[in-house]
């Protein structure tokens, strides 16, 4: 018993020193929390979402998750082939150009009338704060924070590690101007050494006008947040981003609900949504979106185009590493919206509505 209290007192006080590295960020303090405290969306000490939203969906238990992750039921979770991309030089790229460029996952570049824009940048290669875990897919990370340079607008959605990644924002921190981020998110850029008046930290549901032209409005998503054992201490979100000529749907992780038709209703059509489809199961389906659902949720939103990301770099889940793109693309098949799967580092000229794209995915074992 002594020995098996000595290794338990290790293994305890091993987490508590893993957990203080300055990459877990820090939990909001001081004048932060008591603005979040004003919030009508944080309750009982943490945020919480609009509708009812389980961790697990009824009839599932943890252990029946563990299993799952011990005994995966799949074995194509990852590509045994490097995922194809190519290398853009996004610093030669016109300032007259729309473009977007997908870095894999859920990471991506826009240009949008002069602005240069980065939203959730995970270059690090991994997205768990262990070691050697959760690595990137070969291939699919060709690109590097040093890639970039004046980065106007830096939007996260929320502060889970594969879409918040410290090595990568804290090597993009002299290339940033400005950061707009869900509530609390902002402690942790400011514990990296982030000026606060760099950070616009905003609520769901209010608007902030970045430049003329520029208006972003923070809408509500279905999800959770949290890097360390305290979870929603900070804002998980969305965002609707006007330009002088275009208006894209930012979404963050989130399970289907009644709030994309809201957001539709308010501010659609978009000319583009970006949303989640990966990660996915029916044990957390309340959280992460299933294939036939960003569809949906598409549809909802009024989008004309869809761009679905949150696949192609990462296994954070059960499913092959292709089945989010095949599942998409099928039931798209009678839905017809215009779909855009492009390769990493792939140039999307957002002005050509003529453009086409491949499944490439179909290439890769």
């Amino acid at each position: 018993m002594i020995i098996l209290s000595s290794l338990i007192l290790i293994l305890v006080v091993g987490v508590l020193i893993f957990i203080r590295q300055d990459k877990f960020g820090e939990l909001p303090k001081g004048e932060r929390l008591s603005h979040i405290k004003t919030s009508v969306n944080y309750q009982d000490e943490q945020f919480q979402n609009i509708e009812h939203t389980p961790d697990l969906t009824e009839g599932t238990t943890i252990f029946s998750v563990l299993k799952d992750v011990i005994f995966p039921p799949n074995d194509r979770l990852r590509p045994l082939d490097p995922i194809p991309s190519v290398k853009t030089d996004i610093e030669n790229i016109g300032t007259d150009e729309n473009i977007l460029i997908w870095f894999g996952h859920s990471s991506y570049y826009l240009q949008l009338d002069g602005k240069k824009i980065l939203v959730d940048p995970v270059f690090s290669g991994t997205s768990s704060p262990v070691p050697n875990n959760i690595k990137a897919f070969q291939g699919s990370d060709q690109y590097s924070a040093k890639d970039f340079s004046g980065i106007d607008y830096l939007f996260i959605t929320h502060d889970h590690w594969d879409h918040l990644d410290y090595k990568t924002v804290l090597q993009l921190k002299d290339e940033v101007e400005t950061v707009i981020c869900g509530l609390g998110v902002g402690q942790h850029l400011e514990s990296w050494g982030y000026n606060k008046n760099k950070i616009i930290e905003k609520d769901w549901n209010k608007q902030i006008t970045l430049d003329k032209g520029f208006i972003v409005n923070t809408v509500s998503a279905r999800h959770f947040s949290g890097r360390g054992f305290k979870r929603n201490k900070s804002l998980w979100l969305s965002f609707v981003l006007q330009s002088p000529t275009i208006k894209i749907f930012i979404g963050g992780d989130s399970g289907y609900g009644k709030h994309f038709a809201g957001i539709g209703d308010e501010f659609g059509p978009f000319d583009l949504a970006i949303l989640e489809n990966g990660q996915y199961d029916e044990k957390w389906r309340y959280i992460h979106m299933m294939p036939e659902e960003v569809l949906q949720a598409a549809l909802d939103l009024k989008a004309k185009q869809l761009f679905p990301v949150h696949s192609g770099k990462f296994k954070l889940a059960n499913h092959a590493w292709d089945e989010p793109l095949k599942r998409i693309s099928l039931a798209n098949e009678e839905i017809k919206l215009q779909l855009m799967t492009p390769i990493i580092g792939e140039k999307i000229d957002l002005n050509d509505s003529s453009r086409t794209f491949t499944q490439w995915w179909e290439h890769v074992k």
